[in-house]
């Protein structure tokens, strides 16, 4: 969800809870749009992060310090003269704007009491951090916004503090049933939008989650509601009102397998299909979705460089392959030219002398054959011509035929470590991929790491618990496949794997146990996610006993051929599925 109004409600809560009646001990501006306040408050130190970036505005209380530039912006000076020291009287949001004011009780140059105003205004691009007096009078803010860069607010030293648009919405907190009918009658828009476009500190997410809980048809034109439709509506629109109004938030994020997909402040009955993790408060909800989604963001960045080697490769092998297979086809008139040699070794003697060619019976096929002759040489002479030529073109054929096979073997192999990537969870499995395509040849080998420095850690095959109790282990690459399948999995052991396409190796201990349908299933369904047609609806998945599979000697790691399988469709989900501790 986006850091709408009630997120943003459910962190003043959480400040105001905690800070209230804290003192600001330091205040660092750790980068030119993002400040850390230190406050304490209750025996207990807590650091807030304020950031007015505008591609990621957000404000929680993190565990985490950050280092303080050498010399202080100037609108950090300007705080630490106005706030530090001072005493948090309180922590609130006007309406359910995106808004945060932190009133703070400090004492001028004279030593007189007065109150400076902290606003940060988390509304993208436009993000903002002002001070204010008393009067509501600008102080500084960590972005100037002179009239030549908006023409709706001046936000400068002497202007006076308003927040744009504020008219413009309905107050979700004090609309009654008769303004809330009113706003829908008016919109032009439908449904889900009109909630967002009527209603100050609505997202999208929560206007369709409203929407949802009302079992009403998200497209349908809001002026077109019912009344009755408008009363189920406004009941829905009351409790989450409600829930804001009594700070009763349970923060959570929702998961599409493993990659966060929304947070919001309360239960999303729109994502009740997905997995989701709750947390005790709305920092620790933020925390933990942007830095997941920092870990996926950076996973993406590493990938992408390696991904765009192994394409390059991958294609580069392609064409060696179109090569080879190109000269492969030319060897295939070898056997021609030995059968004329053996018609000539036959039947040359009754050749003319400076024939163009003879017409002979090959005893092959019984049937007349012309071979032609070269005119200067005897027929003894051009037999041993054809010959050499078919020798030559045999040698070519059995050369080119193998280099053809290290090619596609190459690039199988190639394309496996391309669905890696796009399996991998952490730098160490991007590592593995690495050190896979150096060892094979297909990397340069890099510099020898310097003595001393930490090493990597071995990134490990994934373990899951089935429905029934079974352990499954899934391999990401090929030397996790190599692992799962030689190590971890033994002779009465399962096998899975996707059919006749990249994908994890998945190995399920049946610990002298018979599997159930349902292990199957579920194994399946693995295999299916964790291989390169995971976004299929559903994928054909060979399995077989770990016994019945059988890798050659000097073999790439993760490859193994088989001869005994069954075969079974699976879908790609594993929401069901948890991973094992």
């Amino acid at each position: 969800m986006a850091f709408d109004g009630i997120t943003t409600a459910a962190v003043v809560h959480e400040l105001n809870t905690k800070l209230a009646g804290g003192g600001i001990s330091r205040i660092v501006q750790s980068e030119k749009d993002e400040l850390i306040l230190t406050v304490k408050s209750n025996k207990v130190t807590y650091r807030v992060l304020l950031s007015a970036s505008a591609s990621l505005p957000l404000i929680y209380i993190t565990p985490f310090n950050k280092q303080a530039p050498l010399t202080a912006p100037n609108f950090c000076m300007l705080l630490r003269k106005h706030l530090q020291g001072g005493q948090i009287l309180k922590v609130h949001q006007p309406s359910l704007e995106r808004v945060i004011l932190f009133d703070v009780q400090h004492r001028d140059e004279l030593g007189d009491l007065c109150v400076r105003r902290l606003i940060i205004e988390l509304m993208g691009k436009h993000s903002n951090i002002i001070l204010t007096d008393d009067s509501g009078k600008i102080l500084d803010s960590i972005k100037r916004i002179p009239s030549q860069v908006s023409s709706v607010r001046e936000v400068l030293p002497g202007r006076p503090y308003f927040i744009p648009g504020a008219d413009a919405k309905c107050d979700p907190l004090t609309a009654d049933r008769s303004a809330f009918g009113e706003a829908l009658r008016k919109s032009p828009y439908d449904l889900v939008k009109a909630l967002y476009m009527s209603f100050t500190g609505l997202s999208p997410i929560a206007s369709e989650e409203l929407v949802f809980e009302a079992g009403l048809e998200a497209r349908k034109k809001a002026s077109e509601l019912s009344s009755d439709e408008v009363d189920v509506l406004f009941s829905i629109f009351q409790k989450l009102t409600d829930r804001v109004r009594e700070g009763n938030y349970t923060p959570c994020i929702f998961y599409e397998t493993e990659t966060p997909k929304e947070f919001a402040a309360y239960p999303l009955m729109l994502y009740s299909h997905l997995f989701s993790r709750t947390y005790e408060s709305v920092s620790e909800m933020l925390l933990a979705y942007y830095g997941e989604k920092e870990s996926a963001d950076r996973m993406r960045q590493k990938s992408a460089d390696l991904r765009h080697l192994v394409t390059t490769a991958l294609d580069r092998t392609n064409k060696k392959i179109a090569i080879q297979e190109k000269q492969l086809l030319s060897t295939e008139k070898k056997d021609k030219y030995r059968i004329y040699g053996e018609m000539l070794n036959t039947y040359g003697y009754g050749a003319p002398e400076g024939a163009k060619s003879i017409e002979v019976i090959n005893y092959y096929t019984n049937e007349p054959l012309t071979v032609p002759l070269d005119p200067t040489l005897s027929a003894s002479q051009n037999a041993q011509k054809y010959f050499d030529r078919y020798n030559k073109l045999k040698r070519t054929a059995e050369a080119a035929a193998v280099q053809l096979e290290e090619s596609r073997s190459d690039r199988e192999q190639l394309e496996y470590c391309l669905t890696a990537i796009d399996l991998a969870e952490s730098e160490a499995d991007l590592n593995e991929i690495r050190r896979e395509l150096t060892e094979f040849g297909f990397l340069q080998k890099k510099e020898p790491a310097k003595k001393g420095k930490a090493r990597e850690g071995k990134a490990q095959p994934l373990s899951f618990i089935s429905s029934d109790g079974f352990t499954m282990y899934v391999g990401r690459n090929n030397y996790q496949n190599e692992e799962v399948t030689f190590k971890i999995g033994s002779g009465n052991d399962w096998w899975f794997h996707a059919k006749k396409m990249p994908g994890s190796h998945v190995i399920v201990k049946t610990g002298g146990r018979e599997l159930t349908d349902r292990a199957y299933e579920e194994a399946g369904s693995l295999a299916a996610y964790y291989s390169s047609g995971r976004k299929a609806p559903k994928v054909e998945i060979d399995y077989t006993q770990r016994k019945n599979l059988h890798k050659k000697n000097g073999g790439k790691p993760g490859f193994v051929t088989y001869h005994t399988n069954y075969s079974l469709m699976a879908s790609p989900d594993i929401s069901n599925l948890k991973k094992a501790d």
